[in-house]
């Protein structure tokens, strides 16, 4: 099927003491861009999350939120690390045997110091199992956001590339009859201007001219990109850069049969197939 680069996901794991919270954002780009907010607790599931994003992902601007919050109604309780407690008062002992009138520790300081309280908080390597399987069910959440918006994106092309081949059916009967019509108003305005001119001079002149604004090679060609385009949206997949190329061509062709035109209602038709083609541009930039 064919993604959209637009989607959000958020998922959230309680887990007793703390909760986790992720949210992925992701919109249009050119690449795959990935920005982290991750709080300094957990700085070190960025390099598993960007492995897994970018293992599902192949375009589009992601931004994934991670956060660990304490769960207020799960007190965290603290204890003293009593071999820690037991070192530091033989340490003690030992400097003031060595130096008598050094100050006895306050018990201030004794808490203070590094690694002397332990708490029962958990740890990032406890929380790592539950954080990477949050973080698959919100890629898995983030992708089916896409997926549908996709599909509404290819069912919006579908329906303008309905409409262009009305279009070109349109004019393509009018191809030739435009021509032998122009065909003859150039002949007689060739012998009004120039009576000089022999009638073999006059026939390769009207014939050159109306090689000109002969656009059938411009129809057909037409009809080939949309017959592509709707092979792409069935095969689904990363089509965004191929649709996107497709667009420029499309473009191209109608913008040759504007110029090429010598009757206003082809010129008409171009000009709605490039309203049509514009608005399904700006839909293929959100197609991953």
């Amino acid at each position: 099927m064919i993604h959209s680069m637009t989607g959000f996901a958020a998922q959230t794991r309680d887990l007793g003491p703390v909760s986790l919270h992720i949210e992925l954002r992701s919109v249009n780009s050119r690449y795959l861009d990935l920005f982290f907010r991750i709080g300094d607790e957990l700085r070190q599931a960025e390099p598993a999350l960007r492995e897994r994003i970018t293992a599902k992902l192949t375009r589009g601007k992601v931004e994934c939120r991670l956060n660990l919050q304490t769960n207020g109604a799960a007190p965290r309780s603290l204890a003293l690390n009593t071999a820690l407690l037991d070192q530091l008062r033989a340490a003690e002992q030992l400097v003031r045997e060595r130096l008598p009138q050094a100050g006895c520790l306050s018990v201030n300081e004794v808490l203070r110091w590094p690694g002397m309280l332990a708490d029962d908080g958990v740890s990032f390597e406890q929380l790592q199992p539950a954080l990477l399987e949050l973080a698959q069910a919100a890629l898995d959440e983030l992708a089916a956001t896409r997926r549908r918006e996709g599909g509404k994106l290819a069912a919006m092309i579908r329906e303008r590339l309905v409409r262009l081949r009305e279009l070109v059916a349109q004019a393509e009967p009018r191809v030739p009859v435009i021509v032998t019509e122009y065909q003859e108003r150039l002949a007689t305005r060739l012998r009004d201007a120039v009576a000089s001119l022999d009638e073999d001079r006059i026939r390769q002149e009207v014939a050159l001219f109306a090689h000109r604004i002969d656009v059938a090679e411009e129809l057909s060609r037409l009809s080939t990109h949309l017959d592509e385009v709707e092979r792409i949206l069935a095969a689904g997949g990363a089509a965004g850069k191929r649709l996107d190329f497709l667009m420029q061509e499309l473009n191209r062709e109608a913008n040759t049969l504007a110029s090429k035109s010598a009757a206003t209602d082809v010129t008409g038709i171009a000009m709605e197939m490039k309203v049509l083609i514009e608005q399904m541009r700006e839909q293929v930039q959100n197609i991953e």
